[in-house]
């Protein structure tokens, strides 16, 4: 897997990483049989109600590796997943890893569009879906995506099958041959939220990501007694690995699920379970805060919560601490690699004002202006970075890659930042045309295009808009031919065309001609300020 479609680090690169032992040359597969074999009775993963032990996760990924081999399944071959939070979810991943067959994370909330895309670009040749989860029906979504991806041979369901195979009947005794997998392997493709079309795909190696599992852990201070809840959707890089539940997998822990963030699905959890640390995204923390006052589960067992995925307003971030009575640690990364930490032990003023500092000494940082020189501490410009679990390119990606890391291997991530002199980061906004709606990435181009399928649209420019409780909302100014369409039309024409609920604007506006920069392209600055313009006026209005 070592070809252009898989960009990898240069050889003094490889050597210099191998030598400060970031890579042990450790696979997924080779650490669960440890975790395993040291520590089998324990409980690895449980939704509440439900639980696998280390020993019963290993066994039955090694039975489901054997029934995706009797399929055909081989090394290299790709499988979008697309499994909600359960246990199933790591069962499939580390049958795949047993057989060095790659795993495509989709999330649950993606819809035809994305996954028709993630099965033909890369021409995966297994989709393993829930039956039904949050009332749709994945089934309904596999019949529409099978007959136009050539590739695709299986639809695998955990659930009532509805004419596909079930995932219960693959687990076999395992007697097929583990294939080799080796430490630099591609291990996955994650999705990016990148800023122009569709999700670019990020392939990630056994020895990267298990690094970033490992530092994360102790900067975290993970250990066999952490209890992790998943209350975002585990296909997500930060809730896998920052430290994730990989992270708590690879520390001996004991992993939570929940199906859903709300505080009446996830403060029972905490209480129930003995929940140490979690992660949230800022609209989630938000939630939590103002439930907690009226809640009376027992939450005194969290040590630990994260705030990440998108900014967290100073002012919130002040009142974790007294509210949950535990340590508010802000997470700042990318499913391209680089993951900012503020400290369990840093002073309160770090913690609530910064979005942490890199987690390995081996992290790369430059804050450039437009013209790629350094800029000074506490001056913004683009975050750049290179390091043992930052990417080199994504999959099949060669001419985006060109712009996209610089000649020495830096990638551009389109964040702007300020560092302080301390060496922590400030997060300030996007250089990149991308909206962060409360962490869920969406790139303007990819929702432009389907409104633009629209026969009354004539031009369409998408945008941000801030947002208190968000972050960021996303508005769509449209010029429309000869007819002016109304909103919930043409809201409705992108839900049927497949796309995912969040990337569907929250404002739609009509207007007759676009602001253009000095060079003739549409000012999405200008654009951007009416929105706000707009936005402000509405709210007015509506007090």
């Amino acid at each position: 897997m070592r070809s252009s479609e898989y960009p990898f680090w240069p050889q003094n690169f490889v050597n210099l990483y191998r030598e400060t032992d970031c890579w042990r040359g450790e696979t997924f597969g080779s650490m669960l049989r440890e975790r395993a074999g040291k520590q089998g009775k324990r409980i690895a993963v449980t939704d509440g109600e439900k639980s696998v032990s280390y020993a019963e996760l290993d066994r039955r990924a090694d039975c489901l590796a054997a029934g995706f081999a009797r399929l055909g399944l081989k090394k290299g071959d790709r499988a979008v997943v697309q499994l909600p939070n359960r246990i199933e979810f790591f069962e499939v991943i580390f049958a795949l890893f047993r057989l060095g067959a790659l795993p495509v994370f989709a999330l649950p909330s993606h819809r035809e569009s994305e996954i028709q895309y993630f099965c033909r670009f890369t021409e995966a040749v297994l989709y393993v879906i829930p039956d039904c989860y949050a009332e749709f029906d994945y089934r309904t979504l596999a019949k529409a995506v099978q007959p136009n991806t050539p590739a695709l041979r299986q639809v695998i369901v955990a659930g009532s099958s509805g004419g596909f195979t079930a995932l219960s009947e693959l687990y076999d005794d395992p007697v097929v041959p583990e294939a080799e997998v080796n430490p630099d392997d591609v291990a996955f493709l994650q999705l990016s939220g990148g800023s122009t079309g569709l999700s670019k795909l990020i392939p990630r190696t056994h020895d990267d990501y298990i690094y970033s599992l490992r530092a994360s852990n102790e900067i975290c201070r993970m250990n066999q007694d952490s209890v992790y809840l998943a209350a975002l959707p585990v296909a997500h890089n930060y809730p896998l690995s920052s430290p994730g539940a990989l992270g708590t997998l690879y520390a001996g822990g004991r992993v939570v699920l929940a199906a859903g963030g709300s505080p009446d699905e996830t403060f029972p959890l905490i209480a129930q379970e003995g929940v140490t640390i979690t992660a949230l995204v800022p609209p989630l923390a938000l939630i939590w805060l103002e439930a907690a006052a009226s809640r009376r589960e027992d939450l005194s067992s969290l040590k630990v919560l994260q705030v990440g995925g998108a900014k967290f307003s100073e002012q919130a971030a002040r009142r974790i601490k007294s509210v949950f009575g535990c340590t508010l640690q802000q997470v700042f990364g990318m499913a391209e690699g680089l993951v900012n930490y503020t400290r369990l032990d840093d002073p309160e003023e770090t913690i609530v004002s910064t979005q942490g500092k890199p987690m390995s000494p081996f992290d790369e940082i430059r804050v450039v202006d437009e013209n790629d020189e350094d800029v000074g501490p506490g001056e913004v410009g683009e975050l750049l970075t290179r390091g043992p679990y930052t990417i080199r390119g994504y999959y099949k990606a060669e001419e985006h890659n060109a712009k996209t890391f610089t000649t020495d291997g830096f990638y551009r991530t389109g964040d702007l930042v300020s560092m302080t002199a301390a060496g922590y980061i400030v997060v300030e906004g996007r250089a990149k045309d991308q909206i962060n709606r409360g962490g869920e990435k969406i790139a303007a181009e990819e929702v432009e295009n389907h409104l633009l399928a629209h026969d009354a649209v004539h031009d369409a420019a998408v945008v941000s808009v801030p947002d208190e409780f968000l972050g960021e909302r996303s508005c769509a100014f449209v010029i429309p031919r000869r007819r002016v369409p109304s909103a919930g039309e043409l809201k409705r024409f992108l839900r049927e065309r497949g796309i995912a609920g969040y990337k569907i604007p929250d404002r739609i506006e009509f207007i007759q001609s676009f602001p253009y920069t000095p060079l003739g392209k549409v000012s999405k600055k200008e654009l951007r300020q009416m929105a706000a313009r707009i936005t402000k006026v509405s709210t007015a209005a509506s007090i």
